[in-house]
């Protein structure tokens, strides 16, 4: 057994908000051994981030440890209190690396100075010394051409870049422990992968423990040793990374496994969580879980559970394992094993489907400075009534672009747009402008920053109506935005708060609302769940799905993870760097991917299993790999279906593949 170095025992932390006391943490416990990797897995608000932050004291000023310890090289550090004691700890024992790279670097000082600083403050090294390391860390965190990047500024780097960078930061001082929370949340698939990778290089260097904060069970299989699942402030079922993704036994461990796009079967619902997290200000009586467990006993409602032994490695908090459920599990064991299999969907049948939205040959330039880059270059494809056509790729492939000049919000440089027949990439008439932006919505990425922070929810969803004048007196607009809230789950009662009184789930749900009220035809879901928890996810998807087999809707989803646009999409059209490399039928894409580039982005999406996981190498596409100097490429029709952008000595190689 390997040397324990760290230990949280029976910590509980308490915020005081508005003079009512939240009970974060109720004593919870890890431990970490020597060189492992701790992955902890939970939804928004369980106490993942507030647990780890407390390991080194940066908890904001209204959070404190009320009781417990945190025991390292036999010294507990719980109760420090002052920023001195805390700086023993901070960057040379443990350190940490944030979620979003851009809040933790500073824009106006250049990325070497920030790492360099971080060298000269903890060990006293002169600045040249400390340059030389600075630029030796940003070469070992994969950045080409260090020297010329340690002038540069924040601004100038990409999101995998600066994530890089921020890493680079964490591991200055050769801490023994390096704290992840999210580390790959807003990251492409691809860029994740590598980071990934890169963690688990520099772990092995480095001789570090990590300790994963996440919600993405894929990124779990990938590099956690051992899993430990948070639930309401609690440890609620730890043990070795196989044991919790093929044996869990928490109700709530099998819920979020459940709710993975992956293990779900197209055209029937994905299994989602039900009701909400509980009250933290409140005091919580029996199992946390119990409300939102179909299965729950009498007894998870009166008294909390123990931790049952499963192996010598494996504990869970459940009443189901005491011995006095033992009948009651096997009814639970039988059920779930009397369950069918449901068989997929057939997929859509095109051959009589009118196309809605037409875009031939579209192009995208933009201009920064004098130079002029283009965007989207020449994309051709046709979306039909009642359709969900996903575009996927990596960030800057040009997927929001494509997006945005369909909706009218970007100009285009050549091609055409066609909505209902109607060319759209012109100057319109004032009416017609006012029925297409009625017809074609929107929902935006980020659920913050698109909605109106000063304004109640009523009024955020009521904005449709108002610009439309879709509505005859006060008593039928109230009508509209109560049923655009009933359809999206949310509680009427909520149309007089706030937007940051909701969670990032319920917030997703308004914005879905606002663009469901003015009743459209077609939507441009921009990356509408790519922030969101695993099981909130489940009830965003399973909403998209509900509402376009009720309204006949017809989506076109932007994603770059692809177990999601595989569960919801009728086609997929993958995009690399402005162009269309693939377009096929979603099952058959995924049958038959021919472009190396769709191979790429297949072979880092994440899956849920350890197995599979743990061997898999890191693909990157190389473009230098095709020969277009002598034979150029096109656009062509594979079989029927199934385009894909190759020259000639590649369409003959992948029509000898499909045969």
């Amino acid at each position: 057994m390997k040397d324990k170095i760290f230990e949280a025992k029976d910590v509980v932390v308490k915020f005081n908000l508005r003079g009512n006391t939240l009970t974060a943490i109720r004593g919870a416990s890890i431990d970490l051994y020597d060189g492992e990797t701790l992955a902890i897995v939970g939804e928004s608000g369980s106490g993942k981030s507030v647990f780890t932050k407390s390991f080194i004291g940066m908890l904001d000023k209204n959070g404190w440890v009320e009781s417990g310890s945190m025991m390292m090289d036999g010294v507990d550090f719980s109760q420090y209190k002052t920023e001195k004691e805390w700086l023993q700890i901070r960057g040379k024992k443990i350190a940490m690396v944030f979620q979003d790279p851009m809040t933790s670097l500073n824009p106006v000082k250049t990325i070497g100075e920030q790492i360099r600083e971080v060298i000269s403050y903890h060990f006293g090294t002169e600045k040249e010394a400390a340059k030389k390391q600075a630029i030796e860390l940003l070469r070992q965190v994969g950045i080409q051409d260090p020297e010329q990047r340690y002038k540069q500024y924040p601004h100038e780097f990409s999101g995998g870049m600066r994530q890089r960078v921020v890493i680079a930061t964490a591991i200055a001082c050769r801490p023994k422990i390096l704290i992840c929370d999210e580390p790959t949340t807003a990251l492409d698939v691809t860029v994740q992968a590598q980071i990934l990778h890169l963690i688990k290089k520099l772990q092995k260097e480095l001789d570090m423990s990590v300790i994963y904060i996440t919600h993405d069970l894929g990124v779990v299989a990938n590099v956690a040793d051992r899993v430990a699942v948070m639930y309401a402030g609690q440890i609620v079922e730890y043990g070795l990374a196989n044991e919790i993704f093929k044996d869990a036994r928490h109700p709530y461990s099998k819920a979020l496994l459940l709710s993975l796009p992956q293990l779900g079967v197209r055209g029937h619902e994905l299994h989602s969580i039900k009701g909400s997290p509980p009250n933290l200000y409140k005091e919580i009586k029996g199992d946390a879980f119990a409300p939102r467990n179909p299965d729950a006993m009498k007894v998870d409602y009166e008294y909390e559970p123990p931790f049952f032994k499963v192996s010598d490695t494996h504990y869970a908090k459940t009443w189901l394992l005491s011995d006095k459920a033992a009948e009651y599990r096997k009814e639970l064991e039988q059920i779930n094993a009397a369950k069918t299999e449901i068989k997929p969907a057939p997929p859509m049948d095109f051959s009589n489907a009118k196309p809605l939205v037409s875009v031939r040959n579209l192009t995208v330039n933009f201009k920064l400075g004098r130079k002029e880059f283009s965007a989207v270059r020449d994309v051709s494809f046709d979306i039909h009534e009642g359709e969900t056509f996903s575009l996927v790729g990596e960030s800057g492939s040009g997927k929001t672009t494509t997006g945005k000049a369909i909706m009218k919000i970007c100009h285009t440089s050549g091609g055409e747009i066609y909505y209902d027949g109607v060319q759209v990439n012109r100057k319109m008439k004032a009416h017609e402008l006012t029925e297409f932006r009625k017809n074609v919505q929107m929902i935006f990425q980020d659920p913050m920053a698109s909605l109106n922070e000063r304004a109640k929810v009523d009024y955020i969803i009521s904005e449709g109506l108002y610009n439309f004048h879709a509505y005859k007196n006060e008593k039928e607009r109230k009508e509209k935005v109560a049923a655009a809230m009933h359809s999206v789950g949310l509680l009427e009662e909520y149309a007089t708060r706030f937007p940051h009184e909701f969670s990032g789930g319920q917030r997703q749900r308004i914005g879905i609302a606002r663009a469901l009220v003015v009743e459209p035809k077609f939507i441009v879901a921009d990356e509408p769940i790519s922030a969101l928890d695993v099981s909130i996810r489940a009830q965003v998807i399973n909403l998209l799905n509900q509402l376009k087999k009720e309204k006949g809707f017809t989506y076109m989803f932007i994603a770059h993870d692809l177990s999601v646009v595989r569960f919801i999409s009728d086609r997929i059209a993958v995009m690399y760097k402005g162009r269309i490399m693939e377009l096929a039928e979603t099952e058959e894409l995924f049958r038959n991917p021919l472009h190396p580039y769709t191979n790429a982005l297949l072979q880092a999406a994440p899956v849920p299993d350890p197995d599979i996981e743990r061997d898999k190498e890191v693909v990157v596409y190389d473009p230098s790999i095709h020969q277009y100097e002598t034979e150029k490429p096109y656009w062509s029709e594979v079989k029927p279906g199934h385009f894909v952008w190759a020259n000639d000595p590649e369409l003959a190689e992948y029509r000898t593949r499909l045969k």
